[in-house]
């Protein structure tokens, strides 16, 4: 070990002596010091203006734009020029042939040298860890252990570089050579993620290998064995190949005999890794204050119940525009998606089947209309060279029926007990469900969600209606994320010709046309007087009929319509805030009240109420104070302009439009929503692009969450962060600035200078 040291010593002096070790550093620090400093402008702005930063410590360091995400884009820049000299030097000045000579070792020559280069690393990672011993002085409860295991991901991946750089410059005499050819191995590690990924063996292999996306994980605040051993496995691969090539030099073996020692220690290394790789054998430390990179307490409650084996099988329709989201060249991308789970349930299978159908896929129906099925499959896998299994619908029936979901690429979860449950793709940005809807697909199979009952037989709006008035997308249309079929609710249509099936945990009544008859009524009241929870929804012009359910409730429908002037939207459309009380009524609502996001309510009539019927009532929702009033005489707002007339009992003032009713019936709270609209939920208020920010679907979410009793949609909070506030403003940036972009690139230069100098002179 001594001598192990001793050499390192020596190629210590080496590189220090050289400007290149200094230029390093001083270039480090400078790109650093603008990297860091821009993402602490922008916070202290954000401070300035009173917004609250969201985990300043990871929003400096991690995310897109963090320092220490950004600086993996220049590393890898750096060791070919530290490592390029580090053996290539020794063979074309002729000093390997005194190595050679010396008592020393092959392993002690490489680990000599490499020490010395893990040294170096040391002090690129101290240069970053100036910058974060700054952040923790200035964020308030600043998230150290995440910002320490981001440094420990980055000089691992330092390390990793400088092994690979070493083995390189063993190969040649020419430095240039031994740098371009680092690079080029950099190059090869980074794109092998998407080598050979549709060939199942071979893709474990390869993915495996690949370098890039490794040190991103613990920048994220994320430990795992898998990568810290990748890096490992990496660095002794590469020390190992340098020392047979060192071997090589020494004693002249026969190619055969040398191939099979490359060939062993490149087997044994891979073996190792894949292994490494399998959920169960991977340990998982969450380094995050607030366990960002792991499933919220709700999610990880559910797995819990979700006992023996579970299979998640992905149905592929190749004809369908959604097949190229889960091709067999991105499997290991996908089944990533599912990390956080199979770190808490490991045994989880992931299985995956392509097939062709008839799917909605408008280029197809016009590049080919003339070819079935069977000929537009052959077409595009000649096209795009598939070699895979693709087998015709019908090979599948007996499985599964995939004619409810339109054929679209869609999972069906299954557990040993035979129960099954969907979780799809939605039309939107992210296209890929989230935490959210994974585990309300997984809650359905461990327990007995909500049964939504619409009520039928009056007029009501439908829950599966398609027309602009219907409440399908909000409900069951299964492309919509926020559709709360994809967060655990279940529906189905009730008569109240009948009492009401005990499976109904919410009934809905959405703007009763016609008044029910003696015996609807009297089921309609044996519910609520058991306890049951209800959304009622009315409108203007049905004030009569909504009233006959309401009046028990002590909640009335006003005459008239709720009207508002306003330059961006008809009179007769109200965009509507949360209330204080809103606000503090569900989180959902909170969240639409800190975003300054409306719900849109067109043609919404005014709710008056009294507690006298046994009910607490809290106002969710209200007009706006300011230029409404209750519009009793005008009927048409697109040709007329509607105009306050205090003589017929016209008053702008605020009248609600949500309220929420609760009481204690048979040992458990009763929960009601009624609604002065019932546009608001339909489909074609939810697909409306108006003139202002609206998210109906957080009060949908709000109404719902609490109408069954916050079983769904699951809740997905977590603890707020500390770390969001700057101890620093204006003053303190420049001084900042002054420090970290001169003053330390500077002492690293004088200090390089000054060495070099006494260097040169001696």
């Amino acid at each position: 070990m001594k001598t192990i040291y001793k050499l390192a010593k020596t190629e210590l002096k080496t590189l220090f002596f050289s400007p290149v070790a200094w230029f390093i550093l001083v270039v480090l620090a400078i790109q650093a010091g603008v990297l860091y400093l821009e993402r602490l402008n922008g916070q202290v702005k954000l401070q300035i203006m009173n917004w609250p930063l969201t985990s300043a410590t990871l929003g400096t360091f991690a995310g897109q734009r963090g320092l220490f995400t950004s600086m993996l884009g220049y590393l890898y820049l750096y060791i070919p020029l530290l490592t390029m000299g580090i053996m290539s030097r020794e063979t074309s000045s002729g000093s390997i042939k005194l190595l050679y000579s010396s008592p020393l070792t092959n392993t002690q020559i490489i680990l000599g040298k490499y020490l010395a280069l893990m040294i170096y690393g040391l002090a690129l990672v101290g240069v970053l860890g100036i910058f974060s011993l700054h952040a923790i002085g200035i964020i308030h409860a600043a998230d150290v252990p995440a910002i320490l295991t981001g440094l420990l991901g980055l000089y691992l991946l330092i390390c990793a570089y400088a092994a690979i750089g070493l083995f390189m410059s063993s190969l040649t005499t020419y430095a240039v050579v031994a740098a371009i050819g680092t690079l080029a191995t950099f190059a090869v590690l980074n794109f092998m993620k998407g080598m050979w990924q549709d060939i199942p063996f071979v893709r474990d292999i390869t993915y495996w290998l690949a370098i890039s996306g490794r040190a991103n994980t613990f920048i994220a605040g994320l430990f795992t064995t898998e990568d810290f051993l990748y890096f490992l496995l990496v660095i002794c691969l590469f020390l190992g190949l340098s020392i047979l090539k060192l071997q090589q030099g020494r004693q002249k073996s026969p190619r055969g005999v040398n191939f099979a020692r490359y060939a062993g220690i490149i087997a044994i290394t891979m073996l190792i890794g894949y292994f490494s790789a399998k959920p169960s054998l991977k340990f998982v430390y969450d380094s995050t204050a607030m366990k960002v990179n792991t499933l919220t307490q709700n999610s990880q409650e559910v797995l819990k119940k979700l006992t023996g084996d579970v299979t998640i099988t992905t149905y592929v329709n190749m004809l369908d525009q959604t097949y190229s989201m889960a091709l067999p060249a991105y499997y290991k991308m996908d089944v990533e998606r599912f990390d956080q789970y199979l770190r808490f349930k490991p045994e989880m299978k992931m299985e995956y089947v392509y097939y062709y159908h008839k799917g909605n896929n408008s280029f197809l129906d016009k590049q080919y209309p003339k070819l079935s099925d069977k000929q537009r499959i052959d077409t595009m896998a000649q096209i795009y060279d598939w070699d895979f299994k693709i087998a015709p619908y019908k090979e599948i029936t007996g499985k599964v029926d995939l004619a409810g979901e339109d054929y679209r690429l869609v999972r069906v979860i299954e557990r040993a007990n035979g129960k099954k449950t969907f979780l799809r793709v939605y039309d939107d940005l992210m296209r890929y469900p989230a935490e959210a809807e994974i585990t309300a697909a997984f809650k359905r199979l461990v327990t007995d969600l909500p049964v939504v009952g619409f009520v039928t037989g009056h007029g009501e709006r439908e829950s599966n209606g398609e027309n602009d008035r219907g409440y399908k997308k909000f409900t069951q249309e299964k492309t919509f994320r926020h559709a709360l079929i994809n967060n655990g609710f279940d529906f189905t249509d009730v008569s109240l010709e009948k009492p009401v099936p005990d499976s109904i945990r919410i009934l809905v009544i959405a703007e009763m046309k016609q008044a029910m008859t003696e015996t609807e009524m009297a089921n309609l009241q044996a519910y609520i007087t058991k306890g049951g929870n209800l959304l009622i929804a009315g409108e203007p012009g049905r004030q009569e009929q909504m009233n006959t359910v309401t009046a028990q409730l002590g909640v009335q429908f006003m005459p008239g319509v709720l009207v508002k002037h306003s330059t961006k939207l008809q009179a007769n459309v109200l965009a509507v805030k949360p209330t204080g009380e809103g606000a503090a009524f569900s989180y959902f609502l909170e969240d639409m009240a800190k975003n300054k996001v409306v719900a849109t309510m067109p043609t919404a009539a005014g709710l008056s109420f009294t507690t006298d019927k046994g009910y607490a009532v809290k106002t969710l929702f209200t007009s706006d104070s300011t230029n409404s009033w209750n519009e009793l005489e005008t009927t048409n707002f697109v040709d007329d302009s509607a105009i306050c007339n205090p003589a017929v009992g016209e008053i702008m003032q605020p009248y609600p439009v949500v309220l929420a009713l609760s009481r204690k019936v048979n040992n458990r709270e009763q929960h009601i929503i009624v609604t002065g609209d019932a546009d608001w939920l339909s489909n074609g208020e939810l697909g409306m692009a108006r003139n202002v920010r609206a998210s109906n679907f957080s009060l949908s979410d709000a109404s719902f969450s609490w109408l069954s009793d916050n079983e769904a949609p699951v809740d997905m909070r977590r603890e707020a962060s500390p770390d969001t506030s700057l101890t620093i403003r204006d003053k303190g940036l420049k001084t900042s600035i002054i420090f970290l972009r001169w003053l330390l690139p500077g002492v690293l230069a004088a200090i390089g200078l000054i060495i070099w100098i006494r260097r040169r002179g001696r």
